[in-house]
């Protein structure tokens, strides 16, 4: 798997949500994460946690899919909650919809342990080049 530069990696969100990516490649990613310790105050899987899953993954596809040195950022993060999940584990699966020299637009589809679409999400990046023009 590829490695990622991390500037900071004692503060990541993703880890202290319990996210493990178990799969990535460009053409898909697959990560899970546990609803424990990721609900809200009625006991169901928090929406924010979704969007958190669907970001991590999607801007590591935005990165396994850019061009050069350019550095994704993002632009934009839609989520529809479908139903709820309670207890387990969610696995969200990254598929890139286009990945183009400026803009990348990846889909990750949030599903429980019994298969059922939890959440969809969509996240569209900028490609950036890594150091500023000066």
């Amino acid at each position: 798997m590829p490695e990622l530069q991390v500037a900071y990696p004692d503060e990541q969100l993703a880890v202290r949500m319990g996210i493990e990516i178990t799969e990535w490649v460009p053409e898909r990613l697959v990560a899970t994460m546990p609803v424990a310790g990721n609900r809200q105050p009625f006991g169901l899987l928090h929406g924010g946690a979704n969007g958190v899953l669907a970001e991590t993954l999607g801007s590591t596809g935005a990165y396994l899919n850019r061009i050069g040195d350019r550095r994704p950022v993002g632009l934009e993060l839609s989520c529809t909650h479908h139903r709820s999940a309670t207890s387990g584990k969610v696995t969200a699966v990254c598929t890139p919809l286009s990945v183009g020299r400026t803009v990348g637009t990846f889909e990750i589809v949030i599903s429980d342990d019994e298969g059922r679409r939890v959440c969809t999400a969509k996240l569209t990046c900028l490609y950036r080049a890594s150091t500023p023009p000066t």
